[in-house]
């Protein structure tokens, strides 16, 4: 059984989740599971087309702004797998901003990607980003679904996948914090709750943040099998990719003293993240996220040269500072990618407080914890 904690969201922390997540109580229209959630989503199976050996698969960002882990950890994780032709694309030349940290290169504009895949991706992964309703690429992935694609959200990218009026009809799901705005916004859509991730047809959604880790899995299962999905799963780390999840559990709040809120008054610490040739993508994108959603931490990429930096899977990171890097400060090479998340709610535990670990992992909407990294975020 997954654990939960109540605890306080500080206004100004929350509003770090502005491209993607607005405070609401859960709203009546909102569709419950009927059957509890007690049977897992599973992605219908991949069809090949147009001859390709591989599907292709174009992660899209938008540069003034896209949800760190939504776009880098589909990535890394479906590179990572071998099935999948894995391409990352951004509305518009240039860096991509990433929030809450670090800013990113990607391989093509939609234009670009159009020149080199002109029969489409079989499927764009669409991550929360700050212009929820940008009108590029609206067009672009309404073209993508004309041509065949299956459209996969990541948190509230169900927001801006919504907006092209494809999900209408469709269940579908997103962020905790969403909840009342999207039933609001698009009542035709049969959003979901408590659900990880859920799969209808070419419409494929997830919950927030770190349900990236499972959604991606399952597109992997859907694409090669569920011994090759479970093989990946365990090499990550990650003992758990089903769509089973209470998001429920996150809407609560308690005044209980001991999870009070003990930064908030002062000023987020700089945390330098030195970045190195070949370094995991999402072990990188995990900890810089825990770490900025703590309210305690703000994250700075450094490198000893202002050059992009190229990750394991040949995802550019663009230093934030050019600093002279006296040690590496980073999560040890041998610990599996989806781990980090839980080393770093760990050391923020103890550096910063329980309270500060809690934040990170209700705004990413992390409900399983190891036995260790639960000490002091738990009730009984």
């Amino acid at each position: 059984m997954y654990a939960y904690h109540r605890f306080f969201v500080p206004l100004a922390l929350l509003s770090t989740l502005l491209i993607s997540c607005t405070a609401s109580a859960v709203s009546p229209a909102v569709v419950v599971d009927a059957a509890g959630n007690t049977t897992r989503e599973t992605i219908d199976p991949y069809q090949q087309r147009f001859g390709r050996l591989q599907p292709v698969i174009a992660v899209v960002g938008d540069n003034s702004g896209t949800e760190l882990t939504d776009f880098v950890i589909p990535y890394g994780v479906l590179s990572a797998s071998g099935v999948a032709t894995v391409v990352s694309v951004s509305t518009e030349a240039g860096t991509l901003q990433m929030l809450p940290a670090l800013k990113l290169q990607a391989q093509h504009t939609l234009q670009q990607f159009d020149e080199l895949f002109p029969q489409g991706a079989d499927y764009v992964v669409v991550p929360a980003i700050r212009d929820k309703n940008n009108a590029r690429l609206i067009t672009w992935l309404t073209a993508q679904s004309g041509k065949g694609g299956s459209l996969v959200s990541i948190c509230n990218g169900a927001i801006t996948l919504a907006a092209t009026g494809l999900m209408k009809g469709h269940r579908a799901t997103a962020h905790w914090a969403s909840e009342k705005t999207r039933a609001a916004d698009f009542p035709d859509v049969l959003w979901q709750k408590n659900i990880r991730y859920v799969a209808d047809g070419k419409i494929i959604s997830s919950a927030g943040i770190s349900a990236s880790l499972p959604v991606s899995i399952a597109l992997v299962q859907a694409i090669a099998g569920e011994e090759k999905a479970n093989a990946l799963a365990n090499q990550l780390g990650l003992t758990d990719w089903s769509s089973k999840h209470s998001s429920d559990a996150f809407q609560q709040a308690s005044d209980d003293p001991s999870l009070a809120w003990r930064v908030q008054q002062k000023a987020p610490t700089h945390m330098n993240i030195p970045l190195s040739v070949g370094m995991d993508e999402v072990a990188l994108a995990l900890r810089a996220e825990a770490y900025s959603h703590s309210g305690a931490v703000q994250v700075v990429s450094v490198s000893g040269n202002t050059k992009p930096v190229k990750t394991r899977h040949n995802l550019l990171v663009v230093p934030d500072k050019q600093v002279v890097i006296l040690g590496a400060n980073v999560e040890p090479a041998s610990l599996p990618s989806a781990q980090a998340l839980d080393t770093a709610l760990d050391t923020i535990s103890r550096e910063y407080g329980p309270a500060a670990a809690a934040q990170a992992a209700r705004v990413m909407e992390y409900p399983a914890r190891s036995k260790n990294a639960r000490s002091g975020l738990e009730g009984s």
